[in-house]
Order: C-alpha cells, then structure tokens, then sequence
C-alpha cells in the first residue's frame, strides 16, 4: 500500500510538471558563496534546478550550513520548485567539506585498518545524522574503488583497501548507516576507479582489464551496494575497453550505464556522473554537449560543480535535444520518475517511509546495527542499541571517531626496537599536508605531530615544512637533527611515495645517515614505504588530521597499543 501510495504521488506529480521543470530536476549544480544569495538565488528563481552541491568554499561554520540549506529550500519553494537535493562529498578523513564543529570521522582506508565493519556502520551513521542536521540529504560517499594501485593519484587512503570483498563488506555498512540517518548514500565511482595511475580531474584514465578481471575485482563492491539498496551510483570518468567497444568514459557509455548498471547489474536507483567539469570529460567532449550525452547514455542526474553559465547551456542543451528528438521526453520521464521518488523516500516532500530517521527525530543509535545490510554484518554479535541523545559534535559522537582513529593505527616496521619513544629530546618534522587533487580540495594546515606527540609528554623540537620548500629547508632541519641534545627523530611524511616526493625522501635518507634512532609516520599514503625501504621503524597513520596525529602519537608514546591492520600491501 505505501509503494503504491508513493508510484501515485510520483506519477501525479510528474503530471503536474512541464519540460522545463523536469529537465530542472536533472541538474545538481554547485556555487561560490556562503549566503542564499546573488549568483545562486538567480539560478534557483530562473531554472528549476533538481540540487545544489556544497564544496569547502560554501562552509563558515555547521550554524551557517544550516541556514544555508534552508535559505536555499526557501528559494527553491518560493520559486514553486521541486525541494533540493543538497548533497556534499563527506567522505571523512582527508575528503570532507566540514571540518570543524563536527564529530569528524576517519577516513575509509582508516576505518578499514581499525578493523571493524560495525565502525564503518557507527562512523556513517553519525556522519549522517550531523549532515541532517545542517539540511544537507545527500552524501557523495562512500568510495567503493578497490585500491591496487599503488601510483593512484587520486583514490588512495579515500578507499578501504585492495580487496574488493572488504570493500565490498565496508561500504555497504556505510551505505547502511548513512541510509538510516536519513541521507542518500551515493557509491563511486562506478564501476570503479581504484587500478588507475591517472587523476580523471585532470585526464582520461584508461583501465584495460579484460570483463572477467572487473567482475571479480571493481564490480564487486558495486553489487554489494546494490543488494544493501543504495540510492545513487555515480559513475566514472575512465575508459574501460572491455566494457565499452567505443572510446567513451564510462558517463557517457549507454553500454555501461545503461547495459550493464540498469539491465545486467539490475540496479534501479539513480544514477548521477561525476563533475562534468572535471578534464577527462570538458577536455574531450566539452562540459555541455557531454552533459547530453550523459542522459543519453542512461545517467539520471548530471552534476556541474562550478560554472553557472555552463549549467544554464546544459539545462538548454538538454531542453533542446528534447526539442529536436534527439533525446525523447519518456526518456526524460524515466530519471524523473526515479528522481522524485527518491526525494519522496528521504523525506524531501513528506512523504512517510519505512526509513529510519532516528538523526531528526532526537535519537541516535550509534551503535546499533541495521536490520538490512550485507551478510558480512548478519553473523556478527553486536552490542544492544545504546540510545543517546542526538547534538551536533556530542561526546558520544567525538567518542566514537576517537576510538576508531586509535584502533586504527598500524606499526608496519620496528626493527630498531625505537617504540614507544624513549624520554629524551626529540626532532620532529612535519611534511604539511598539501592538496593533490581536486577532490581534497582544501586541507587544514595548522596541526603538526610534534605537537601531538608534546601533548602526551615528550620534550620536541617541533619543526613544520611545506613539500615543495624540503630541498630549500633541507640545511636547516639537518642542522636541528644533529644537536647534541636531540636523541632521536620522527619525521611525519605526505605522499612521499607519489612522484613530487622525492625531496621528502632525500631528506629521510640524510637523517639517516646522523645514526640517530629514526621513525617515519605516513601522515596519508602507507605506499610512502615502498620508497624508504630502508626505514627501521614505519608507522601508517592514512591522514594528516589532527585527531590521527593525535592517535599516533598515544601508539608511539606507548599509550595506547598498535591495534591497526594495513589495508593494502606494500611491496
């Protein structure tokens, strides 16, 4: 009876609905500003747009997120429009638009290492419950990319690791608890993104694994998602040859998104792309023609992060190809359909589900485990549900993160028997987080492990470099190192694996040479160890947070045991 309730509303709905308005609910745009107001406020009154996404650049504070989204709906009721989606990319960790203010969790590749699909659950289900709270329903998360590659610029610590049936088993709780607080969960990047050594922000990657290869491999993670009943997939900008005859990104092929996702994998929620400004789409196809091409292709929604005049020529491209019958209005009606129904069930438009909405109705079960998820959860003993009452930001919140964050440390090496660090003057360096995609977008850059590590009691020397000043700061932190009174050093390195890290690793093997006990802590990338073979003592800590560093610091100082498990392997 509430299905067919809801096919009523959405069919009725959709009667009411002229072109323009359901081309409108095919664009999630993004915008640059922090008010309701000017360039967005045009955009809403003008075109009947389905969402808005939230980038750093639109965040002050949780308070002003908040009325954000509201003034934002305001707009869009006002204008007799569709409720938005407002969705963001929270992935946690390195990857997340809100960092202060929040119970801000680990990263998937640490949640991972922490060992727990139960965290992963608890992790997804607060993170989504705090969105709730400031109006946002949509979450681009979590990443389902299977990492095996060790050079991938752009994935990384953002995935649980390189099994896919761990991912596979990770995600769909994440799905899980994101989805009972209420928020769209969004797996990507379809059908995976992991095996690339390309940034699709900046080129077309190219995966060449033959079909038996990606089914056993990147798609396993995605049929889990679709049994755990996610609502979005949003699919990749790469070329897969085995899945596509023709030279097409994955957004753009009707062979996968639609022959594969909808007919094979038999997935029935909506489909969105990733940023159609992103270079392995604008630089080949250009940002509108493709945003067409998209649709044609099968996806639901297209997503446009930044460029108002760009989305304004793809809602009249998409008008247009309707116009000509180049893309027939049925075809429009299918995503609609799918679009609107999904609204309906987060609760856009009021309409009542059989949905768990504890994070809005004063409740939040952190630590129960939800009735449909995916069988790795089904045979676990979990503790009984523990009610607490839902703040933004509470201690049981902060709570949780915290407990993952130290579980989730990981000593990978300690052949000189350095840990826990003696008590004795100690040089450590900081190799400050830096952005290395876009998809970091903007990393906080005040915290530092010397700081962490003088918070549990150890006498520093707290030294700071930025990555690309290492060659130029190189005399100085030697200088500091071979004090007499320094004992021993802990250098903190940021992607010293990845190809701009070679000044990092010079300086380690400078430092090595004093004969001073040395430990390095990989601040993101554990790969970082693949170029410091020689390194005694290597401690994986996925992020440069400062609750991480904290976590790392309590291990290294002998507060806490090592609990964590590396994810990935390093060769």
């Amino acid at each position: 009876m509430l299905m067919r309730s809801l096919k009523d509303r959405v069919k009725q709905r959709i009667g009411q609905m002229s072109l323009r308005d359901k081309i409108g609910q095919m664009l999630l745009c993004g915008f640059h500003g922090t008010e309701p107001e000017g360039g967005i406020e045009k955009l809403l009154g003008d075109y009947p747009i389905g969402g808005i996404v939230y980038f750093a650049r639109n965040v002050v504070s949780p308070e002003q997120v908040e009325r954000l989204s509201g003034g934002l709906q305001n707009i869009a009721q006002a204008s007799g429009n569709v409720p938005l989606w407002i969705a963001i990319d929270q992935e946690g960790g390195m990857v997340a638009r809100i960092t202060e203010g929040i119970a801000l969790m680990p990263g998937q590749m640490a949640i991972a290492a922490a060992g727990s699909v139960q965290d992963a659950y608890a992790a997804a289900r607060i993170s989504g419950t705090e969105l709730q709270s400031m109006g946002i329903n949509m979450n681009f998360a979590p990443v389902l990319d299977v990492n095996n590659n060790a050079s991938n610029p752009v994935i990384g610590v953002r995935s649980f690791g390189e099994s896919a049936e761990k991912v596979a088993d990770f995600g769909a709780a994440s799905i899980a608890g994101f989805q009972q607080a209420g928020i769209a969960a969004t797996a990507k990047h379809f059908p995976g993104h992991g095996d690339t050594d390309t940034d699709s922000h900046l080129d077309l990657p190219v995966i060449t694994h033959d079909r038996t290869r990606v089914d056993q491999v990147e798609l396993v993670p995605f049929r889990a998602a679709i049994a755990e009943g996610v609502d979005a997939m949003m699919s990749a900008h790469i070329y897969f040859p085995a899945l596509e005859p023709e030279r097409l990104p994955v957004t753009l092929s009707h062979s996968v998104l639609t022959g594969l996702l909808r007919k094979e994998l038999g997935y029935e929620g909506m489909i969105l792309t990733d940023c159609m400004e992103m270079k392995a789409i604008a630089t080949h196809y250009g940002t509108v023609d493709a945003a067409v091409m998209a649709v044609e292709a099968g996806a639901d929604m297209v997503l446009i992060s930044h460029t108002a005049q760009l989305q304004v020529e793809a809602f009249e491209a998409l008008m247009n190809a309707v116009k000509s019958g180049r893309i027939s209005e049925r075809r429009i009606d299918e995503s609609v359909k799918r679009l609107l129904t999904y609204k309906m069930k987060r609760g856009l438009m009021n309409v009542e589900m059989s949905v768990s909405m504890s994070g809005i109705s004063g409740v939040d079960d952190i630590h129960a485990t939800p009735a449909v998820v995916h069988n790795s959860i089904n045979s676990m003993n979990v503790n009984q549900p523990v009610a607490v009452p839902f703040q933004r930001n509470s201690p049981p919140h902060q709570e949780v993160a915290q407990r993952i964050s130290e579980k989730s440390i990981t000593l990978i090496r300690d052949a000189q028997h350095m840990l826990p660090l003696k008590q004795e003057r100690t040089l450590v360096i900081t190799v400050a987080a830096e952005v290395t995609s876009i998809a970091d977008e903007q990393l906080d850059g005040g915290a530092t492990l010397g700081a962490a590590l003088s918070a549990q009691g150890l006498e520093v020397v707290d030294m700071r470099v930025a990555a690309d000043e290492i060659a130029l700061s190189s005399a100085r932190l030697l200088q500091a190192a071979e004090a007499v009174d320094v004992g021993q050093i802990v250098i903190g390195t940021h992607n010293a694996g990845s190809p701009s890290g070679d000044p990092q690793c010079r300086l380690i093997g400078w430092l090595q040479q004093l004969g001073k006990p040395l430990a390095v802590t990989a601040l993101r990338s554990p790969y970082d160890l693949q170029k410091l073979p020689d390194v005694q003592t290597y401690i994986a800590a996925y992020e440069s947070r400062p609750l991480a560093m904290s976590s790392a610091a309590k291990a290294m100082m002998g507060q806490i045991p090592f609990k964590g498990e590396l994810p990935v392997t390093i060769d």
